[in-house]
């Protein structure tokens, strides 16, 4: 008898471990996929360079993350070697202006962005920025974006990670794999939601529907 009553409270036991486990899982939020193309971040002095003193960034469409939206705006990116039009300004403005490109647009404009978190600034190329009233050349500030995810300080407990951390995450899909090298931002003011540019998007065939899993 006793044997029996062993064996059946480890079972019990089991059991409440798995449903543990399975609840802990359910509770652990899905992770939403951000596609961006290149776009330019722009401070309010270059604002008014670019496109006459006092203009005012016209929203076009909101962003993932509160606060933020691309507008009707664009600008031209010149290099050494070659330029592209019709890059996206988003807003609102910031303290400092930044261009984020595609690693693959170094060859066209001769200069090469160095993968960089938004905001990290120092040390990077300078490029020049042509709106429909004039042009600046920002001394600094040119990067490549590394991938990060977004996210609440709830969302961070909630996924076991913290600010700063670097982690990596695997994707499904015929083309899926893993990437390393992912940055994790928490604030009480973001959503959450993985971001990678459309190069590194189309390597492993990632798009909006895909699943995205952390790795420690």
């Amino acid at each position: 008898m006793e044997q029996y009553e062993s064996v059946l409270k480890l079972l019990l036991e089991a059991v409440q471990m798995n449903l543990s486990s399975t609840e802990k899982k359910q509770g652990v939020p899905e992770i939403p996929v951000g596609i961006s193309n290149r776009h330019v971040h722009l401070s309010q002095a270059d604002v008014n360079a670019l496109f006459g003193e006092g203009y005012e960034l016209s929203p076009m469409k909101d962003l993932s993350q509160p606060g933020q939206y691309a507008c009707k705006e664009t600008v031209t990116i010149c290099g050494p070697k070659g330029a592209i039009e019709k890059v996206r300004v988003l807003g609102p403005v910031r303290s400092k202006t930044q261009v984020e490109v595609l690693l693959g647009d170094s060859f066209k404009l001769g200069v090469v962005a160095p993968t960089r978190l938004s905001g990290d600034l120092q040390g990077t190329p300078g490029i020049t920025l042509i709106g429909t009233k004039g042009s600046v050349q920002i001394t600094e500030g040119l990067v490549a974006a590394q991938r990060h995810i977004h996210m609440s300080c709830e969302d961070a407990k909630a996924l076991e990670v913290q600010d700063g951390e670097i982690v990596s995450i695997e994707v499904d899909g015929l083309r899926g794999g893993i990437y390393h090298n992912v940055a994790i931002r928490a604030n009480d003011t973001s959503v959450l939601e993985f971001h990678v540019d459309t190069e590194e998007a189309n390597a492993l065939g990632v798009h909006s529907l895909s699943k995205i899993k952390i790795k420690k």
